[in-house]
């Protein structure tokens, strides 16, 4: 039996604590074998879930969910606390070190005027921090694995810091509709699709960061709407599945769904 006391309550350092014990040789067999990689996704899993309860205003949700995405912090840190690179108070001192150096203005002499600024001074003292030169750095510095409109989204962000940005929302339609007849012009001619498509995409993207619209909810809320009307169209359908009636019949009933 592991040497484990058990409580009534627990706090921040029972779980560094239990985390540890879980991968110790006395501990759990699959808590030992995991590494950084074979966790990954659970990382992404456990964060998502924690967005979840935060669209659904649930606050028990939520601090259950966020109680796995702890853990999930804390197990890569003892991963690396076991291979003697970093601990978990490592990871806070990083952390808190960076939180004081990014607020001048609140620990130090620095003098703000709105959010406005702090985010430009929040930029600045990040570029210094980590050795951005140039813009294009800062272009390169955006996580790689970012849900892709996410990413395009900041790029163009960053990109907009430089002053290269669409004018308004009607410039950037143009360019979505200039992208469009570019795809359909591959489909068309047996062009670079999967090229011409990534370009409509980015540039759908762009429309987003002009309006003010998040791509990432736009698209979400794109796929409730179009569950929704499915299941209304299933419905209209009858008895009848729908892989068994014609394509015009269809398109029919999801034009009727549309309207209910």
């Amino acid at each position: 039996m592991i040497d484990f006391k058990r409580k009534d309550s627990y706090g921040y350092e029972d779980l560094v604590d239990l985390i540890r014990l879980l991968r110790s040789p006395e501990g759990c067999p699959w808590d030992r074998e995991q590494t950084h990689q074979s966790i990954r996704r659970n990382f992404l899993e456990e964060t998502y879930e924690a967005l979840e309860a935060i669209d659904q205003e649930d606050p028990v949700h939520l601090c259950e969910e966020l109680g796995d995405v702890l853990t999930q912090v804390v197990f890569h840190a003892d991963i690396e606390r076991a291979a003697g690179r970093f601990t978990m108070d490592d990871v806070c001192d990083g952390v808190c070190k960076k939180l004081i150096l990014r607020h001048p203005h609140v620990f130090g002499q620095t003098e703000v005027h709105g959010t406005d600024d702090v985010l430009t001074n929040w930029d600045a003292i990040k570029r210094v921090e980590k050795h951005q030169e140039t813009f294009t750095d800062t272009l390169e510095a955006v996580p790689k694995n970012l849900p892709a409109n996410w990413r395009a989204e900041k790029l163009q962000k960053k990109a907009a810091k430089a002053g290269f940005a669409w004018a308004d929302a009607a410039e950037a339609l143009d360019q979505l509709d200039e992208e469009a007849g570019e795809l359909r012009e591959a489909v068309a001619g047996g062009g670079a699709v999967r090229e011409e498509l990534g370009d409509t995409l980015f540039a759908a993207v762009g429309v987003c960061y002009a309006l003010g619209v998040d791509p990432e909810e736009a698209l979400h809320e794109a796929c409730e709407k179009f569950t929704g009307r499915f299941g209304r169209m299933e419905r209209l359908a009858g008895p009848t599945p729908l892989d068994q009636l014609p394509r015009e019949r269809l398109l029919a009933l999801w034009d009727e769904a549309k309207g209910v």
